[in-house]
């Protein structure tokens, strides 16, 4: 990637053709889909897709198709990934937004929660029982 974000944004508005821009600027797009995401946190944590799927308490058939890209998991879910692959909490938001979400809010009290426990490093089930004691839903 050579091009700032701005400079393509400056290239996308002067764009006649989509087509020409994405053809042209096909090395600087990315590919933000849920499962290439999720592979490159799988590879940037150096984690197999069985480990984290046992560690999010995920049902495993559900889970794998989750990471092909077969199901869109609800927030709940991407984030039971997220605390079984341990990331940090700008690897976190970058994986809701790719899946559509929003990011966590410090302002929200279950947002603040997860921020916390992730900032903490907290596994899952601790992460659950944080919730529990506040009546707050859990990441099932």
């Amino acid at each position: 990637m050579k091009k700032s974000t701005q400079e393509l944004l400056d290239i996308l508005k002067s764009t006649e053709n989509i087509n020409d821009y994405i053809r042209l600027q096909q090395q600087e797009l990315l590919d933000l889909s849920l499962p290439a995401i999720l592979q490159k946190l799988l590879d940037t944590q150096q984690l197999t897709k069985a480990d984290v799927i046992r560690a999010s308490g995920l049902d495993r058939i559900y889970a794998y198709q989750i990471f092909s890209g077969a199901k869109t998991p609800s927030i709940n879910k991407l984030l039971a990934l997220s605390f079984a692959m341990r990331l940090n909490l700008e690897q976190t938001q970058q994986l809701l937004k790719s899946a559509g979400y929003p990011i966590l809010y410090a302002r929200k009290q279950w947002d603040s929660v997860l921020i916390f426990s992730i900032q903490k490093q907290l596994p899952l089930p601790e992460v659950n029982d944080l919730l529990y004691e506040l009546k707050l839903p859990l990441l099932e």
